[in-house]
């Protein structure tokens, strides 16, 4: 004979992730009051088929555009090992060129 599955999810606290989910709370903090993860939380809801909720997370309407640096690149004759000597180029053309930017210590690039 098969062993019972004990679930974690009585009929009490069933009224209570319902009643919880519909007050608004958190997944985190449902799980946190019912004493069951994150992800239990979650799975049950899904299951359940409750109301799906607006997502905390606002995203903007501009696309991220990250901030460009000032890039000069250096000639040999300009760079010293305090300088980043990423080669930009193509070594045997004289407008070839190292990156130039500041560097970690002990760093090449």
């Amino acid at each position: 004979m098969a062993d019972a599955v004990v679930s974690a999810w009585t009929e009490e606290r069933l009224v209570q992730l319902k009643k919880l989910w519909g007050q608004g709370l958190s997944i985190t903090q449902i799980g946190l009051k019912l004493g069951v993860t994150r992800n239990a939380v979650v799975g049950k809801v899904h299951r359940m088929g409750l109301p799906k909720r607006q997502s905390p997370i606002v995203r903007s309407d501009k696309p991220f555009e990250p901030k460009r640096r000032k890039f000069s690149p250096l000639t040999f004759a300009h760079w010293d090992k305090n300088k980043c000597s990423w080669p930009i180029g193509d070594p045997r053309s004289p407008d070839f060129k190292f990156c130039g930017d500041r560097i970690l210590e002990g760093r090449p690039y």
